[in-house]
């Protein structure tokens, strides 16, 4: 049902350095004799990491319904223009797809975590789908990992990554999550997967038929540390990606709710600082909020205070993050205020949502209670600007944007800040309950006046 990496490191490695193929072909005596073949150069990187069929356009990704009699999940595409979002041309995924390995089953949940890059160096952004509660043989959720490849035509056939050893074997929920980017700064996009508790660098270039490069265990080795979610941005301005990994870390009986900054480097990635909190971080985005080079990491921790929620932003600085600020619906200019299990920081999202160069951060509060709906939800937009985040520049984005009011709709427990019609600001798409919507940036907030509907919504969006 995998398929398997067959090339050899050392073939790979033989390929780049002639930058052409090996081929062996028959000597007149001394047998088999290399040959070099010439290779057509290589398309460059696609400009966007989430540009599907190569039109310099972003495209969206977020999880969709099933059809009648099928099971096992399915992320749902539309392809940007610029008019906004192709809303009328929904590409559907699933492991029912064309070329796209394994089957649909019952206990599956295939794009529970996503995220792309152009993994093959082809001009086109490729989707990674992760699969963690797959059965695979006898081995009860040891989900799975695909990669979909872009194309002209968007995306089309998929290959499954191979779990390390350790990374996938029973309840070892391979693809619990996914993150891309070039964290050695060598011009190929990786990929990080959380299987086992550990996460895994996965170095490229990828290949279609199932190759890539070394594949290392990113652990605190001795120290009790458990992976369970990921973040990927630029933190101290030296142009790779650097990783953030959120978990848990035991001593003895003792269970500590931290976060670790990892920084990119050309043999992959080095361990920085650590940060611990009261309660478990749930989400994190990166973003340059107060616009001095360095990404800030902004964690959400939707169950401190009694499920009240708060925001914490760890702020980047070019030896990496150093020193943070905390925000609630308790701080000054936030609209609401702080109720059990409100949820605040359920969801996350960080990009220029205004064009003034400064990165904005989206904050769902999917359980809010509204106007007597219980859980309607809601989100908050934080305003970057000189110094940072400030509550002063927060506003308030209703649930009633996507529908009429209603209880249990937990509106905000998706968002995603990107600009999908090219225009220098970032647009925010929204998820509730089986609705979803996407307002356009603007050089103010966001427009609520023409929202954009996301036909089949079902699930999160990818990173």
């Amino acid at each position: 049902m995998r398929k398997k990496f067959g090339i050899t490191l050392a073939t790979a490695t033989a390929a780049a350095l002639t930058g052409g193929l090996l081929v062996a072909t028959a000597g007149p005596a001394a047998g088999l004799t290399p040959v070099l073949l010439a290779t057509p150069a290589p398309a460059a990187v696609a400009k966007h990491h989430d540009d599907f069929n190569g039109d310099g356009r972003r495209d969206l990704v977020y999880g969709g319904t099933n059809d009648v009699d099928r099971e096992g999940g399915t992320v749902n595409v539309l392809h940007g223009t610029a008019g906004g979002l192709d809303t009328a041309r929904v590409h559907r995924i699933h492991q029912g797809s064309p070329g796209v390995p394994g089957t649909g089953e019952e206990d599956d949940w295939f794009g529970e975590t996503s995220a792309s890059a152009d993994l093959n160096k082809d001009g086109y952004a490729d989707l990674v789908v992760g699969n963690p509660t797959e059965h695979v043989g006898s081995a009860e959720y040891r989900g799975s990992v695909t990669v979909v490849w872009g194309s002209k035509a968007g995306l089309s056939g998929g290959t499954n990554v191979s779990p390390a050893s350790g990374a996938g074997g029973r309840h070892a929920q391979f693809g619990r999550d996914v993150a891309t980017g070039d964290f050695t700064g060598d011009g190929s996009p990786d990929l990080v997967v959380i299987g086992g508790g550990e996460a895994w660098l996965y170095r490229g270039p990828f290949t279609k038929a199932g190759a890539t490069g070394k594949v290392s265990r990113i652990d605190k080795t001795g120290s009790g540390w458990y992976s369970h979610g990921l973040a990927a941005g630029k933190i101290n301005g030296d142009g790779k990606t650097d990783l953030v990994i959120l978990g848990t870390q035991f001593y003895g009986s003792e269970q500590r709710h931290r976060i670790w900054s990892l920084t990119g480097s050309s043999s992959g990635l080095s361990s920085g600082p650590s940060k611990t909190f009261s309660s478990e971080p749930w989400a994190a985005a990166i973003g340059d909020f107060d616009k001095n080079g360095y990404g800030d990491i902004a964690v959400g921790l939707p169950d401190q205070g009694n499920g009240r929620g708060a925001v914490t932003v760890w702020r980047g600085t070019s030896s990496g993050p150093s020193g943070s600020t905390t925000f609630t619906q308790a701080t000054a200019g936030v609209s609401g205020s702080p109720e059990a299990d409100d949820n605040f920081g359920y969801a996350v999202s960080a990009a220029d949502a205004n064009g003034d160069g400064y990165a904005d951060l989206a904050v769902g509060v999917p359980h809010e209670d509204v106007g007597g709906h219980d859980d309607q939800g809601g989100v908050h937009l934080f305003r970057g600007g000189s110094g940072g985040l400030s509550g002063a520049r927060s506003s308030w984005i209703p649930q009633t944007v996507v529908g009429p009011a209603d209880d249990h709709l937990s509106f905000g427990f998706a968002v995603r800040l990107r600009d999908l019609t090219a225009d220098g600001r970032a647009d925010l798409a929204l998820g509730a309950a089986q609705r979803g919507v996407v307002l356009r940036g603007t050089s103010a907030l966001p427009t609520t006046g023409a929202a954009t509907p996301l036909p089949d919504f079902e699930g999160g969006f990818t990173d």
